[in-house]
């Protein structure tokens, strides 16, 4: 389930032509909204292939977002080939471009980035969202049959989990880009994994290798005078490698050296 948000922000893509067949806009808010309808269905239907069809995990998120994907191609060359709407320009974004996608009121007042406050507003939907829930979605991720047998619905908190995973990955990949959102989800939370196995410390640890890999990333960018986006995945890279080498408990350099 680790690359669910790889799927999405591919399956996402006829959502984004659906929103603007419909709409004749790519204002992004209804573009968000379109893909974050298909979003959630994407997860519903992989989870659906895997429960009623017997699929594995792996086979369900393929067979999903390699269909839905191509429905998007299909729709984009038939309905909008002279729009300027092609999946390069609605999966992958540049960072650079933030400062300069700016919110312009009607009468005439800069406001900053749109995508900060889109950013924003997901970054406290998800706060509330685990601040609310963090006994049900402790106990249905870590011990399902527990959370069964005092009445906590599993079914239904999976979805509400991957609900928010594509929330925050259909409002981050238009600007930072599909790789660079696989990348922040899961090597960060990877290499937490290594340093504790406290879930509450796991967490805050995340989000700090977060902001580490995005604030090395983006020097190493200006210093090289390459990829914004592919500097910070390669600096998340780079501390799940330190992790995994010289974690204090699970360090391969540790765990031989003890030896």
């Amino acid at each position: 389930m680790a690359m669910l948000g790889d799927a999405i922000s591919h399956a996402v893509l006829p959502g984004i032509v659906l929103a603007f067949l419909f709409t004749g806009s790519r204002d992004s808010v209804t573009m968000l909204i379109g893909a974050g309808l298909i979003g959630i269905l994407t997860t519903f239907l992989i989870e659906y292939f895997h429960k009623k069809g017997k699929l594995q995990t792996d086979a369900s998120i393929g067979v999903t977002f390699t269909w839905l994907f191509a429905i998007g191609v299909i729709l984009i060359s038939v309905f909008a080939g002279k729009v300027d709407l092609d999946q390069d320009c609605v999966l992958y974004g540049e960072i650079a471009y933030v400062p300069i996608d700016l919110w312009i009121t009607d009468s005439g007042a800069i406001m900053g980035p749109r995508v900060i406050y889109i950013a924003g507003f997901v970054l406290i939907v998800v706060i509330i969202f685990i601040t609310l829930g963090f006994k049900e979605l402790y106990l249905t991720t870590f011990d399902p049959a527990y959370a069964s047998a005092i009445g906590i619905s599993t079914v239904l908190w999976h979805y509400l989990l991957m609900g928010a995973v594509s929330l925050t990955t259909v409002a981050s990949f238009e600007s930072v880009g599909a790789i660079l959102v696989v990348a922040l989800l899961i090597a960060p939370p990877a290499t937490a994994y290594l340093l504790t196995e406290n879930f509450v410390k796991m967490l805050l640890i995340t989000a700090i290798i977060g902001v580490m890999v995005s604030i090395s990333g983006y020097y190493l960018a200006a210093i090289t005078d390459g990829s914004i986006a592919g500097a910070m995945a390669s600096m998340a890279g780079v501390f799940f490698g330190l992790a995994f080498l010289f974690a204090p408990k699970e360090g391969i350099m540790v765990k031989t050296i003890s030896k």
